[in-house]
């Protein structure tokens, strides 16, 4: 029995550059890069040196705090180099590929499994960190148990990869695998939420041990978090995990295949593309294959990710842990003297200020310019148009200024990640970087509860 829920909160930012559903040829890069930034809460120590060689699957890294979590190489090859930054920072660890050798975790049936087997595969494989929890966003820690397990089968954020042609497109067989494997690791339910405004692939309507449900609505109806909101909120002391349908897949590969090969189809995207469309890519691959001599002259942002939520990168930087998508639009690096007093046919405002807002269907051509400093951090009424969650979100983000443990408890601190709040960053008239200010609350909680 599937549930349906339509949302009216929230907002289609309507950008230009959306993927062709369209596979291109795309050879495999020399370089690839694991960043531990990617990762919320870390404490990276390292496992290897620069001049070591490593096979797929070869640790390069660990979590000082829970050594057991691994963060392995993608390929094999030689370590060049461990970039850092402020205060020797881990910022990413660099393997240059030679040729296709894997360690071999041996094939297994994951319904014969226990749990205890089934994690313990995950962690040495390195495919661990693709489980994450709520409450915090952080990677899971192994030996919990969650009241259940939720997986997104659509993205809604700005240029978002449609998940129904990447899963046409990718091994049914390790998907089912993958779901077999994950429905170990709770005695709760496996949900996977589905996009109500279109039709599904067969693929995932026919899947076998989840249960279905569907959102529609704008975004952020395609974020975890609201599902979970929804269907199975997190109170005190509950923990809920997150898996990404690709990470599903590589899971289902581990067992079939027996080796770790994060391989996804990511979706090329933004304004300054001159062909968004799909490429086949290793998770931490250099994206300068797919942007060299596709993109439009001039001082471009390229971020591993969508618009909102994503990380800036240079155009031979690295893809995502988590990323499904990379997006260039131009930077925003210039000043416009009473740029508000404009008529502003060809700029966007969400709260409908220029004549733009006569041209509903139009996309546009979006950069990075704030438009504007910081700041006083005011009451507007703009958030709660956007955040479809029983929440406040202007209340919450002032208890975590203030670091008042009990108001943030009171006001949904468990139940949110940063991408919840990212519309609320975009259309913030006192340029307030929100998304940092719940980063920061959700590290206090985890650390007041530790």
């Amino acid at each position: 029995m599937s549930r349906s829920i339509k949302l009216k909160k929230g907002f289609d930012i309507p950008i230009a550059g959306s993927a062709e559903k369209l596979i291109g040829a795309c050879s495999y890069p020399a370089r690839y890069g694991v960043k531990p930034v990617d990762f919320p809460g870390l404490i990276p120590k390292l496992n290897v040196k620069p001049g070591d060689n490593v096979l797929a699957g070869s640790p390069l890294f660990h979590n000082k705090v829970i050594p057991e979590i691994v963060f392995t190489s993608p390929v094999s090859g030689t370590v060049i180099t461990v970039e850092r930054g402020e205060r020797r920072k881990m910022l990413e660890i660099v393997v240059e590929r030679k040729g296709d050798e894997y360690i071999n975790f041996v094939k297994s049936d994951p319904s014969k499994l226990s749990c205890g087997e089934i994690t313990d595969m995950l962690l040495k494989s390195g495919l661990w960190p693709a489980v994450r929890q709520r409450p915090y966003n952080v990677v899971a820690k192994p030996g919990q148990k969650p009241k259940s397990v939720f997986i997104s089968g659509f993205d809604t954020a700005p240029l978002a990869p449609d998940y129904n042609f990447i899963i046409d497109n990718s091994p049914a067989s390790f998907l089912r695998t993958g779901i077999s494997a994950v429905s170990k690791l709770t005695d709760g339910k496996v949900n996977l939420v589905l996009n109500g405004n279109t039709k599904s692939s067969t693929v995932l309507t026919d899947l076998p041990g989840v249960e279905l449900s569907y959102f529609s609505g704008p975004h952020p109806a395609g974020n975890p978090g609201v599902h979970i909101h929804h269907l199975d909120p997190v109170n005190k002391g509950e923990v809920v995990w997150i898996v990404n349908l690709q990470d599903v897949i590589s899971i289902g590969r581990l067992f079939e295949e027996g080796i770790y090969k994060p391989e996804r189809i990511i979706a090329l995207t933004g304004s300054e593309v001159l062909k968004p469309q799909y490429y086949r890519m290793i998770s931490g691959a250099s994206v300068s294959p797919v942007v060299n001599g596709n993109v439009r002259m001039g001082n471009l942002r390229y971020i591993s990710g969508n618009v909102l939520t994503g990380t800036k990168i240079a155009s031979d930087g690295y893809l995502g842990y988590y990323d499904s998508q990379v997006t260039v639009i131009p930077e925003g690096d210039y000043f416009e003297f009473f740029g508000w007093a404009a008529p502003g046919l060809d700029k966007f405002s969400f709260s409908r200020t220029f004549a733009s807002s006569l041209f509903p269907k139009r996309n546009y051509r979006l950069d990075t310019n704030f438009h504007g400093g910081e700041r006083a951090f005011v009451m507007t009424g703009q958030y709660e148009k956007v955040v479809p969650m029983d929440i406040y979100p202007m209340q919450l983000l002032k208890a975590i200024l203030a670091a008042d443990i009990d108001a943030m408890e009171n006001l949904g601190i468990y139940e949110v990640a940063e991408e919840d709040f990212a519309l609320c960053e975009f259309l913030c008239p006192s340029k307030i970087e929100i998304q940092a200010i719940v980063r920061s609350g959700l590290d206090l909680m985890m650390k007041e509860m530790s």
